[in-house]
């Protein structure tokens, strides 16, 4: 299989985003912020999915 530098680094954004951060989800609790920060992590995460499973077909087809 071939290595892409594109799928490695989608794949180590998706694993920060999914470890939970507790300082920064502290700050956003109390700036009164965490359901609009939890749902751009959300969405974030859906986002680098997608763009993720893109470049396996195309890493896939090459």
């Amino acid at each position: 299989m071939k290595i892409s530098p594109k799928i490695d680094a989608l794949q180590l954004m998706l694993t920060d985003l999914r470890t939970r951060n507790e300082p920064i989800r502290h700050k956003a609790a109390f700036k009164g912020c965490q359901p609009e920060f939890q749902n751009l992590v959300s969405r974030l995460i859906k986002q680098l999915e997608d763009e993720l499973n893109t470049e396996k077909v195309i890493n896939r087809n090459n």
